[in-house]
C-alpha cells in the first residue's frame, strides 16, 4: 500500500478517531467500509489478510487495536483513491464550523434504512418512495430560513458531517421549494430529504426530488422539539446497544 498523502492522513485520523471512540468498534469498521463501498474480499486483499479476519473484527469476535485500525482506514482510503477518489474529493471539502442554521448533526454507528427515518419523523413520502430502502448513515437537522439566508454554497459543506450518505431534515419550512432548490444547485447530494412545517409540499420541490432521485418526506411531527427528540432517541438506541460478540 502506498504512503498516504497529507489530506489522506487527515481523513484517516478523523475516521480512525470515530472507530476508536465508538462503543462498538466492529460496527463502526463495517459502517466505514460500506460508506466507501468496499467489499470484505477487496479490503482483505489490500491488507493481505483473510476476509474472515475482516468479518471477525466487524462482528466483534476480535477487538481491533490502534495499529489495525490505522491500516484498515488507510486501506479503505487507498482503495477509494484507486477507484477515482470520489469519496475523498467530497470529504476533503467538508468543514466542521458550527452554524446557527444547524440544529443537530449525528453520525449513526451503523446504517439505517431510509424508511425507518421516515417512520421516526412521522413522515409521509411525497417523492421517490421506491428508494426508501437505501441506507442512511447520519442526519442533519436544519433551520431552513437560517440555512437559506446565512449559508453560502461553500459554507453548506458543513451540513454533511463526515458523509453525504445522510438525511437532511429541514425545519421551519413553508412550501419546501427553497430547500429543494438549494439541494438541486449544491454539488453534494443527501440520500434523503425531510421537510417539517408545511401542510403540503410545493410541486416544484417534488419534481426536483424526482429529478435528483432523492426520497422526499413530509414530516407530521407535532413540533421541531418532537422531531429532534424522536431522531435523538433513534440515535441513542443505536449507540447504546450492547456490542455483539
Amino acid at each position: 500500500m502506498e504512503a498516504a498523502s497529507p489530506i489522506q492522513e487527515v481523513l484517516a485520523k478523523r475516521i480512525a478517531g470515530e472507530i476508536i471512540l465508538s462503543s462498538d468498534p466492529g460496527r463502526t469498521l463495517k459502517k466505514w467500509r460500506e460508506i466507501l463501498n468496499t467489499t470484505q474480499t477487496r479490503l482483505a486483499k489490500q491488507l493481505d489478510i483473510s476476509p474472515s479476519v475482516i468479518s471477525d473484527y466487524e462482528n466483534g469476535r476480535r477487538s481491533p487495536g490502534t495499529r489495525f485500525i490505522r491500516r484498515f482506514v488507510l486501506a479503505l482510503i487507498s482503495i477509494n483513491g484507486e477507484e477515482g477518489g470520489h469519496f475523498l474529493q467530497e470529504l476533503s471539502r467538508l468543514t466542521f464550523t458550527p452554524s446557527d442554521a444547524i440544529i443537530d448533526v449525528r453520525e449513526f454507528p451503523a446504517s439505517v434504512e431510509a424508511r425507518r427515518i421516515s417512520e421516526v419523523v412521522q413522515g409521509v413520502p411525497v417523492a421517490c418512495e421506491n428508494l426508501l430502502q437505501r441506507r442512511i448513515y447520519g442526519y442533519t437537522i436544519l433551520d431552513s430560513i437560517q440555512f437559506i439566508q446565512t449559508l453560502s454554497i461553500s459554507d453548506a459543506y458543513t451540513v454533511f458531517g463526515t458523509t453525504t450518505e445522510r438525511a437532511l431534515i429541514f425545519t421551519n419550512v413553508s412550501t419546501g421549494r427553497s430547500p429543494m432548490v438549494a439541494v438541486r444547485v449544491h454539488p453534494l447530494k443527501p440520500k434523503m430529504v425531510v421537510l417539517h412545517g408545511p401542510d403540503r409540499v410545493d410541486t416544484l420541490a417534488v419534481r426536483l426530488a424526482e429529478v435528483e432521485r432523492i426520497p422526499l418526506i413530509l414530516s407530521k411531527a407535532g413540533s421541531v422539539d418532537v422531531l429532534v427528540l424522536a431522531l435523538n432517541k433513534l440515535y441513542q438506541s443505536m449507540t447504546s446497544r450492547t456490542p455483539s460478540r
